[in-house]
């Protein structure tokens, strides 16, 4: 089962055609749309799409360093650029998928399948976080790994209490499975782990927090 999948649309206003935002807004994906290459660079800092279209025609440009700008940004996103009919994208475009006008958007969405995110059959989703509570995979933006099965267990009671405060006894009590909490510091260890998994930035952390003096939360509502 395919998830609603969140889109960077890099596109220019044209008088000769319609916008793509519209078509694709109907079809529930999420989509963010930016004028400018430089502006969707700079949007990668707080929004991490699962797919990246490049407009470079209603840009009236060829969209290479477009392209490479948000490639170095975003190393593992599917990106799809979009060309006059005539242009010539050249060997190393740096997306996924090139497509010259003029095309339907049944095709823009045909092509687009291949990218979708997938909803693990048995598994959670929380805010951009995803666990496979068989395989014990995780994503998250552009973070996605296989997790022991403590890590795996310490994400899922989080997972199952989002916004909520968990106090450290009761998470390691609950995450180890015993009624000793005396010494819980190797709680603290793997939540480090954890962040390293899960974070951009594991010491300035936007989802697993610490409340000083109470125990940790998990926090998906960040904008």
């Amino acid at each position: 089962m395919q998830r609603d999948a969140t889109i960077l649309l890099v596109e220019g206003k044209r008088n000769d055609r319609a916008s793509f935002y519209g078509g694709l807004t109907a079809k529930n994906y999420q989509v963010r749309s930016v004028l400018s290459g430089s502006a969707g660079v700079k949007l990668l800092h707080e929004f991490f799409p699962d797919i990246i279209i490049v407009d470079a025609a209603s840009l009236r440009t060829s969209g290479k360093r477009i392209a490479a700008a948000l490639r170095e940004k975003a190393q593992h996103i599917p990106m799809v650029l979009i060309l006059d009919p005539d242009a010539d994208p050249g060997n190393d475009t740096g997306s996924d998928v090139v497509l010259h006008m003029p095309f339907t958007l049944q095709k823009l969405l045909n092509r687009l399948k291949p990218f979708l995110p997938m909803e693990p059959k048995n598994g959670l989703t929380v805010g951009p976080i995803v666990l496979d509570l068989e395989t014990r995979s995780m994503r998250c933006n552009e973070h996605q790994g296989q997790l022991t099965p403590r890590l795996a267990a310490l994400l899922r009671a989080l997972m199952d209490h989002p916004g909520q405060v968990i106090n450290r006894e009761a998470l390691f009590s609950h995450v180890w499975e015993t009624e000793y909490t005396g010494d819980t510091r190797t709680l603290d260890v793997h939540v480090s782990w954890l962040r390293r998994a899960v974070e951009d930035d594991p010491r300035h952390p936007r989802y697993i927090k610490t409340v000083r003096g109470v125990g940790y939360r998990l926090d998906v509502d960040n904008k």
